[in-house]
């Protein structure tokens, strides 16, 4: 019969959206700092850091997916999950299009020495860093209802088959630039989808989702690292108050948290350009243990 010829990247698309893994989906508003390309697959970790390649080690290595790309696939995957668990509340799904919160828990940890003990391969460092994600639980919020109604429980959120790697990368996890410059773009990235909506075709419908970040699978080194605080030897203890050693032994009830990172941050500039001509020890003591810049805002909850 006749020949219908097809513009090339219609074919591309139609070929795409039959590979295994493949999900289209929106983000509304679209996503500030993230590529606009929507098939990406694992790609370079250094991808979306913007500053000078004299910041950092350019042979660093790194891989990871787009964060907003790995949790539409993880989301994917629990569509049976998703569609089970509205049914078993008793609510109709074809009503259900909007007023899903979805709350993730990152992790993320060193994976001590992998070098090769007799290869000849690219010289890298020795120590790699894996960060990863688990997604914990969904909600949905019926319109007109109150209360939200939880329709997906991880059973085992610490187990490795619930957690999904999102970025591998050779350094070691007290480098704190290069971890910085790796991670940096990820922080960029989870901002970005905290200020959207995800929408996505579950059962057979679009419906819009919500992310929540938390992060409660960090070591306290690796809390330490991502906060700019001083290493676990330091005067200053705690992770999330300004307790010195001698004040906690004192003291072991009355605590409030005062670490937050935006006032991290603000210590961080002023360890930098020290604006009250102090000793190193005045300096210190003001800015209790903050000498770098943190660059990844833990939550600190529950796990």
């Amino acid at each position: 019969g006749r020949q219908i010829f097809q513009p090339l990247h219609t074919l591309r698309s139609a070929e795409k959206e039959l590979l295994p893994g493949f999900h289209q989906f929106e983000w509304q508003p679209a996503l500030k700092n993230v590529s606009s390309s929507w098939d990406v697959g694992i790609i370079n970790g250094l991808s979306g850091w913007t500053a000078s390649v004299d910041d950092v080690p350019a042979d660093t290595i790194a891989r990871r997916f787009r964060y907003d790309v790995a949790l539409v696939s993880a989301v994917k995957d629990l569509e049976e999950d998703i569609m089970e668990g509205l049914r078993e509340r008793g609510l109709d799904d074809s009503t259900c299009t909007s007023g899903f919160t979805v709350v993730v828990k990152e992790s993320c940890d060193g994976m001590g020495d992998v070098s090769e003990k007799h290869g000849s391969g690219p010289a890298v460092p020795e120590k790699a860093v894996r960060f990863s994600f688990t997604i914990m639980s969904i909600n949905i919020r019926a319109e007109g209802e109150e209360d939200a109604v939880t329709i997906f429980q991880e059973q085992k959120p610490n187990s490795e088959l619930s957690c999904r790697p999102l970025c591998l990368m050779f350094v070691d996890e007290s480098d704190h630039e290069t971890l910085t410059a790796i991670l940096g773009p990820v922080v960029a990235e989870r901002k970005a989808m905290l200020e959207s909506r995800l929408i996505l075709s579950v059962g057979g419908l679009l419906r819009s989702f919500r992310f929540f970040f938390r992060g409660t699978g960090y070591d306290e080194k690796m809390v330490r690292e991502m906060e700019g605080l001083e290493a676990s030897g330091s005067t200053y203890v705690c992770t999330l108050c300004d307790s010195t050693r001698a004040e906690a032994s004192q003291n072991m009830v009355l605590h409030s948290i005062t670490r937050s990172h935006t006032e991290n941050l603000e210590r961080y500039e002023m360890w930098r350009t020290n604006p009250f001509s102090e000793s190193a020890e005045e300096l210190r003591d003001r800015v209790k243990g903050v000498s770098a810049k943190p660059f990844m805002e833990t939550q600190p909850t529950l796990d």
